[in-house]
């Protein structure tokens, strides 16, 4: 029996292998249920017992040392299959195509990081909504056109649920949550019952903003705008406010900014007027303040919202909206080096 051991493991060194063919042919002779170490152990029960110590520890020994081995023959046969020496690397490369953002996504981010730096947080808020926080709590009266089927799409079998229309719900929710002062930008998707063309669709994408604090004045908002218009469109831009109405600010304004295609100077894009137009805003209305649970006798604050895509158009001059939402990997890859 010893004999049979020392022969085994006199085998031990000279074992090789030049392929996992023959590694695994090795494994089955040696190693396996029906392999010399198991034919051994299952002799080891007609050993004497004085000598069942020496066998058994020999025994060990000899399977400690085909295992160890073949484990070592595995080792360089697998760095010999990651060797790559015979590959030419001068050779040119496949082309690897690069992803892209969307151009919504990289307007929109660039929208959020300027308003961060100006010390607004990002807000966010459900698109399924109920009429309260998209209409009501924002000062909507109950016959409000904007309520209208014509306008708004509502969930049938829930009238009083529809898809929001404006991301002033969100503005809504973080008023009846939080005590002034507050400071926000909500940007989001937004769907309105519109015919779908060059120039309008029926889901578009918003960024709104909201300051409620004490001695908040529209000369604070005209500055924060301006602000914003010089980053996003360039240290030359000029900017006007116009009178308008919303029912969720008192006193309102459209603004335009002078037309970054023409320099103000007059084009086709800004009908030749030198301007155009990007958001709305104004001071938020005393009737949303108190509805939202703040006094209005105590805090002010302004509000203000624009569509991405108007600012997307301006940056980037894209004149059909469907070809924001249509996929097509050719007009996206127009934006790889906006990324």
């Amino acid at each position: 029996m010893i004999e049979r051991i020392k022969n085994l493991l006199t085998e031990v060194d000279a074992l090789n292998a030049a392929n996992e063919e023959e590694l695994e042919a090795l494994r089955l002779k040696y190693l396996s249920k029906k392999g010399l170490v198991n034919q051994l152990m299952a002799d080891f029960r007609n050993v004497p017992a004085e000598m069942k110590r020496e066998v058994g520890m020999r025994i060990n020994e000899a399977k400690t040392a085909l295992q160890d081995r073949f484990n070592q023959l595995k080792a360089e046969l697998a760095t010999t299959e990651e060797d790559h020496s015979d590959l030419d690397l001068t050779r040119t490369p496949y082309p690897v195509m690069v992803g892209t953002r969307h151009p919504l996504s990289i307007v929109k981010q660039e929208i959020v990081d300027i308003f961060s730096r100006l010390g607004f947080s990002l807000a966010d808020g459900p698109e399924v909504e109920d009429d309260w926080h998209v209409y009501g709590s924002m000062n909507f009266a109950e016959d409000h056109p904007a309520r209208d089927m014509q306008d708004t799409f509502f969930v049938e079998t829930h009238p009083d649920i529809i898809l929001r229309s404006h991301t002033s719900s969100v503005q809504s929710r973080v008023m009846e949550k939080q005590q002034p002062p507050i400071r926000v930008i909500c940007p989001g998707r937004v769907y309105r019952n519109e015919a779908i063309s060059a120039r309008a669709h029926c889901f578009f994408h918003q960024v709104e903003g909201l300051y409620i604090d004490k001695d908040v004045s529209f000369t604070d908002l005209k500055q924060v705008l301006l602000t914003f218009a010089r980053e996003m469109f360039g240290p030359d831009t000029k900017i006007r406010l116009r009178p308008s109405y919303f029912p969720f600010t008192e006193p309102s304004a459209e603004m335009d900014i002078s037309c970054n295609i023409c320099g103000g100077e007059g084009c086709s894009f800004c009908k030749h007027t030198g301007w155009v137009e990007i958001l709305g805003c104004g001071m938020v209305d005393p009737n949303v303040l108190e509805a939202n649970g703040i006094d209005s006798t105590i805090y002010k604050g302004y509000a203000f919202g624009m569509g991405i895509e108007r600012i997307t158009n301006l940056k980037y001059q894209v004149k059909d909206l469907r070809m924001f939402s249509e996929n097509d990997v050719r007009f996206l890859d127009e934006f790889m080096a906006a990324n």
